[in-house]
């Protein structure tokens, strides 16, 4: 029995080897042309992987690209980025989503600048204690920037690894198991191009629906693609559904086009970028009373027709949005000066730090001021009560 196991351990070595082997040619001769890759020979700036990986999360390749270049011309390095406002940070991440991504970018340049020399540390373990760095990112600096026989583990070497060796067993559940199984195939050379040879065969080869495996160098050990099963691989346990929030979003325009936006809290949900003042999001909708007591500005509130939904990671978001017109010495609440509001005008918006639902609000009640000239055109008008007591809960 001993016999038999050293061998088939042998064995199974083997076909790992001839696999990162086969894979490695593969990417020589098809490897896609990236902004943030390296020409094949030439060493890879580590602030350019960095960069990319933070983009890349949650977000695809298509959507990166252009965002990535703007990017890269504004702080082309890390020195210029760690001297940034993060403002101008959050401003030039918007549209982008996932919004902690920035404030960590922003914080990790400073860390690294501020406690490293301006120079990124090159081990996992290192990069791990960086705002923003998790496993695969650090395994994926530290294989493709340093050369470091590191593993990083994305939503496409996940799927790789769960067909190549038929992991039944559902994600999230397989992880730790596939994470594992991952480190088995990674070869002790060329770690870095064998990551992102991982990654394009994800990208274009084995994917999600449809794998094309008749073109993929690692079929002949493909144990989903033997079994039949690469089309439904990896299972995936049942999501639970999302639940929906509501609440109401105001916008006041003044006489001279500028618009009264507050600042979010750092931390938390789209922490540090702006917004429309608005009651809390709940999963009740916001009653007249409620309405009233948010209300920034004391004028005639009018309720568009229509919600602006969006969706975020845990949950829906339905929001009826009230918009005012008021004049250039409009007096905000003693709640509406407490949370850091201040106008801006048009013009400055699609330079600001709006997130996407915010964009939509705003958009939301231009269209609304373009199209209704008066109430009786479908628009409910709410007197904001905002004296003696109420002052106390805006």
């Amino acid at each position: 029995m001993g016999l038999m196991q050293k061998g088939q351990a042998g064995s199974s070595l083997q076909s790992h080897a001839q696999a990162a082997e086969a894979l490695l040619a593969w990417y020589d001769r098809e490897r896609r042309t990236l902004a943030w890759r390296a020409p094949p020979g030439t060493k890879q700036d580590p602030y350019q992987v960095w960069l990319s990986e933070i983009m890349l999360q949650q977000t695809t390749v298509k959507a990166v690209t252009p965002r990535y270049a703007t990017f890269l011309r504004r702080w082309p390095d890390l020195n210029s980025l760690a001297r940034a406002e993060l403002g101008e940070v959050l401003a030039a991440w918007a549209g982008l989503g996932y919004y902690a991504r920035a404030r960590n970018l922003h914080a990790c340049a400073r860390a690294v600048v501020g406690e490293h020399g301006g120079a990124f540390p090159e081990t996992e373990a290192e990069l791990r204690q960086l705002p923003g760095i998790g496993a695969y990112t650090a395994a994926a600096i530290a294989a493709i920037a340093f050369g470091e026989h590191a593993t990083p583990v994305d939503g496409n070497i996940e799927r790789v690894v769960a067909r190549f060796f038929c992991v039944e067993t559902p994600l999230p559940a397989a992880k730790a198991e596939i994470k594992t199984l991952a480190e088995s195939l990674t070869p002790a050379m060329r770690a870095g191009d064998y990551a992102q040879a991982m990654m394009d065969l994800g990208a274009t080869i084995c994917t999600p629906r449809r794998p094309a495996c008749g073109l993929c160098p690692l079929r002949p050990g493909c144990r989903a693609c033997a079994e039949g099963l690469a089309e439904v691989l990896p299972y995936k346990a049942e999501k639970a559904e999302r639940p929906t929030r509501r609440g109401a979003a105001f916008v006041a325009m003044r006489a001279d086009g500028a618009v009264l936006l507050r600042e979010r809290p750092m931390k938390g949900l789209l922490g540090g970028m702006l917004e429309t003042p608005s009651t809390p999001w709940e999963e009740t909708a916001p009653n007249g009373n409620a309405v009233a007591d948010h209300a920034p500005v004391e004028a005639a509130w009018h309720k568009t027709a229509g919600l602006v939904a969006h969706t975020f990671t845990h949950f829906h978001l339905e929001l009826s949005v009230y918009r005012a017109e008021v004049g250039d010495d409009a007096a905000l609440t003693e709640a509406a000066q407490a949370e850091r509001c201040k106008w801006l005008q048009r013009r400055e918006l699609s330079g600001a730090a709006l997130p996407s639902v915010m964009r939509k609000v705003l958009a939301h009640a231009f269209e609304a001021k373009r199209h209704l000239t008066s109430p009786r055109r479908g628009e409910v008008a709410l007197q904001a009560r905002v004296r003696g007591s109420k002052l106390q809960r805006g």
